[in-house]
């Protein structure tokens, strides 16, 4: 056994370790509550937890583990990426792709070269850790975007090409800091494009191949036990990103398109697939938020505050938007949306973590550069976060009537070549009041039972269904997506949603009337 500071981890210890670190965990979803409500994101409470912890803390725990900060901070991303894409829906995805794509390739280069032209002119930084700066704020965070927008009933076309956004603009950036940070001449300009453009197909491809392999596959395998499948998933998700990254592409590129080919699949027990996902990404931000409180030094940030707010205000009122101008200009979006996406690029652990890239790497003035980032997150994350509803309501975007999503959890029954779905009616689903007979499934479906205040009984004809039913439905494999889709139509619609031309697949159905947008049921 190895003597002093050098000897491993006794049960002593570690039963400590687990004590504080469950307390910690506890504290951290009880802040939960506190930023739903305040509409701060979380991510600042959980920062502010790592720093009570810390150095100029009460418990006063020294850590500057910048490398193993980068190590934990990466394998977080790839959980959290892997949450964002396995929850992203494909219907509002695919329409906002090419703009997703836009933002995340030229918005970026039009953001980083405003961003640290400000840097270097105006805060008094070189070019290098300039333009380190302005690559590592220029990517929006995905924990942060996903947690604010699933809380706003946006138009599916923002919603969507914001979260594909925070999923593809991690990769270039990620690329950019690591060549800037490297000791020596950077490469050409013309090269370090050239290298970002391949490594992004090779990430996509990799990506798209190991998603759809194991989409297929979990498809036609039936495990033993259906715990399994979540499990299985969130593995093909780490394939993804391990063999994108050990191919010289974009892991992270990898792991989002990989998870949103999963997610949107039709897996079995995809609920469950979806709550394992969430919970693993709420656990990968809080310890990745904590660790990176830790890792910073509050008595430090007095001397980069304010060029800290110069850069962030730069980059909040000129490049940001700039950058969606620029990029969507090819696009017919109205200037409400283009304004809200300006507003909506919300910053957090992702630049955080880019930031200690440089600081691994030695670079000159890597700290001041990871201490100009932390405070430019905390300071406009508390200015952007809160006040992002009511940019949406001052727009006029979004409704907040819009009815909600139906639950749908899909559990192959093969012997029998059918589907048991079970739908849940939540608050202002247009399924209150309908009768299951008028709920017309097609021949081979039929609710067998509906579950009410903790009660379940087998429902007839007339039996009228409410909010908070929980019903589950019987189809046959042949008529299984048509059940779903009426399912879908009439959650949207209700009764009348043959009339009102709902189909329940956010297009125009048969009736004559305009179709509604779609909102009624989520199949999951």
């Amino acid at each position: 056994m190895r003597e002093g500071k050098d000897r491993p981890l006794t049960v002593h210890q570690l039963n400590e370790l687990l004590l504080i670190c469950s307390l910690v965990l506890l504290i951290a979803v009880a802040a939960v509550r506190i930023s739903s409500r305040s509409g701060l994101p979380s991510l600042l409470l959980y920062l502010g937890i790592g720093v009570l912890i810390g150095q100029d803390g009460i418990f006063n725990v020294k850590f500057d583990n910048a490398e193993l900060t980068q190590v934990i901070g990466y394998a977080a991303l790839v959980v959290i990426l892997a949450e964002g894409g396995l929850a992203a829906k494909w219907k509002e995805a695919k329409p906002a792709l090419p703009a997703a794509v836009a933002l995340s390739t030229v918005g970026v280069a039009v953001s980083v070269g405003v961003t640290a032209t400000a840097a270097y002119f105006l805060v008094g930084l070189d070019w290098r850790q300039a333009l380190i700066i302005g690559a590592v704020v220029s990517s929006t965070d995905a924990a942060a975007v996903f947690s604010v927008l699933r809380k706003i009933p946006l138009p599916s076309r923002v919603t969507g090409a914001l979260e594909a956004e925070s999923g593809f603009n991690d990769a270039p950036v990620v690329i950019m800091v690591v060549a800037l940070s490297t000791v020596g001449p950077v490469e050409h300009w013309y090269v370090l494009v050239g290298e970002i453009f391949l490594e992004l197909a090779i990430g996509a491809a990799i990506g798209i191949a190991v998603g759809w392999l194991g989409a297929f596959g979990l498809r036609r395998v039936a495990l033993p036990a259906s715990g399994l499948y979540p499990i299985a998933v969130m593995a093909i998700a780490v394939v993804a990103y391990a063999a994108g990254a050990m191919a010289h592409g974009s892991g992270f590129l990898a792991v989002y398109l990989a998870s949103m080919l999963l997610g949107n699949s039709k897996l079995p027990h995809a609920p469950a697939t979806r709550g394992f996902a969430e919970g693993l990404g709420w656990l990968a931000q809080i310890g990745l938020f904590v660790l990176l409180g830790l890792l910073v030094t509050p008595h430090e940030l007095g001397d980069d505050f304010w060029p800290a707010v110069i850069v962030g205000l730069v980059l909040t009122a000129v490049a940001r938007p700039l950058s969606v101008l620029v990029s969507l200009a090819p696009f017919r979006i109205p200037w409400q949306e283009k304004a809200l996406m300006s507003w909506a690029g919300l910053r957090g652990a992702v630049p955080i973590v880019m930031a200690t890239i440089p600081m691994v790497s030695e670079i000159e003035g890597s700290h001041r550069i990871f201490n100009i980032v932390f405070v430019l997150v905390v300071v406009y994350t508390i200015v952007q976060g809160p006040t992002l509803p009511w940019v949406a309501r001052t727009l006029h975007l979004g409704d907040p009537s819009e009815a909600a999503d139906l639950g749908v959890e899909s559990a192959p029954l093969e012997r029998l070549r059918g589907h048991l779905l079970s739908v849940a009616i939540p608050d202002r689903s247009k399924m209150h009041g309908v009768e299951v007979g008028e709920l017309r499934l097609p021949p081979g479906s039929a609710v067998t039972l509906v579950v009410r205040e903790n009660k379940s009984f087998v429902p007839g004809p007339s039996t009228v269904l409410r909010h908070g039913d929980e019903l589950l439905v019987v189809a046959t494999d042949p008529v299984r997506d048509a059940a779903e889709r009426r399912l879908r139509a009439v959650g949207q619609g209700g009764k009348l949603a043959d009339w009102l031309g709902t189909n329940g697949t956010g297009g125009p159905g048969g009736g004559g009337g305009p179709a509604r947008k779609p909102g009624g049921l989520g199949a999951r």
